[in-house]
C-alpha cells in the first residue's frame, strides 16, 4: 500500500515586489532600457538622478493597486467628475533626470487639456493624482520624486495604510483626506477593502457607489 507523504505548508508570506536597484545608470541607458523591454514588460521602471530600480509586481502589490484604482474611478464616476486614467504610463523628465511608471494616475481636474490625445510632460501638466503601491523597501525616494515632477496629489499604499500627500510650495505635506475628494473621510476607504476582503469586490463596488450616491456633492 503506497503511503502519500503529507503536504508541507509554509508560513512564509509572499512577497509583494521584487525589486533591483543598480546606481550610477545614465539617462540615456535608462532610455534605452525603456525601448528595449518595450510597453507591455512586467516590471516598473524608476529613475531618479542615476538610480534605477526595476519592479516586478506580484499578486499581494497587484490586488490592491487595482482595488484603489477602483476605488478612485467609483468616486470619479459616481459624482459626475471626469477623469483620464493613465495607468502604469511612464512619466519622464529629462531635464529632471526623473521618470517614472506608478501603478496608478489621473488627470481629474486637467481632464479636459488633455482629453482625447496622448500626453506630452514636456508641454502639457503632470497628472492631478498619482497612487504607489509600496509594501516592500525601495531606495527612490518617492515622495521626493513626484513633488519635483510637480504632481499636486500623491497616495501612497504599504499593504496596510494609505497616506494622503498634497504638494505645497514644493513639498508634500500629508493630508487628511483627498484634496480631490474632500467630501470622502479615509474610513470610507479603509472599508471598501475591508469588503472587498470579506464580501468580494463587486458588492463592495456597489455599496461604494451607493455611498457615492447619498453624499456627493453636486456638481
Amino acid at each position: 500500500m503506497q503511503t502519500q507523504l503529507p503536504v508541507a505548508k509554509t508560513t512564509e508570506m509572499m512577497p509583494a515586489e521584487q525589486r533591483l536597484t543598480l546606481n550610477n545608470i545614465s539617462w540615456e541607458t535608462y532610455e534605452k532600457l525603456l525601448d528595449a523591454f518595450g510597453e507591455h514588460r512586467a516590471a516598473h521602471i524608476t529613475y531618479d538622478e542615476g538610480v534605477l530600480e526595476f519592479m516586478v509586481p506580484l499578486e499581494a502589490h497587484e490586488n490592491p493597486s487595482d482595488v484603489i484604482g477602483v476605488f478612485i474611478r467609483a468616486l470619479a464616476f459616481e459624482s459626475g467628475l471626469n477623469i483620464k486614467g493613465m495607468a502604469s504610463t511612464t512619466l519622464r523628465r529629462k531635464e529632471l533626470l526623473k521618470g517614472a511608471e506608478p501603478d496608478r494616475c489621473y488627470y481629474i481636474q486637467n481632464e479636459s487639456v488633455v482629453r482625447g490625445r496622448t500626453v506630452n510632460l514636456d508641454v502639457d501638466p503632470p497628472p492631478d493624482l498619482v497612487v504607489e503601491v509600496d509594501i516592500s523597501h525601495t531606495d527612490i525616494n518617492k515622495n521626493k520624486l513626484y513633488a519635483r515632477m510637480g504632481v499636486p496629489e500623491f497616495w501612497r499604499f504599504d499593504g496596510k495604510i494609505l497616506r494622503i500627500y498634497q504638494l505645497e510650495q514644493g513639498q508634500y505635506q500629508d493630508a487628511t483626506v483627498s484634496p480631490t475628494f474632500p467630501w470622502v473621510p479615509m474610513e470610507v476607504f479603509y472599508h471598501f477593502l475591508k469588503q472587498c476582503k470579506s464580501v468580494g469586490e463587486t458588492p463592495a463596488h456597489s455599496e461604494l457607489k451607493e455611498w457615492v450616491h447619498a453624499n456627493a456633492p453636486q456638481q
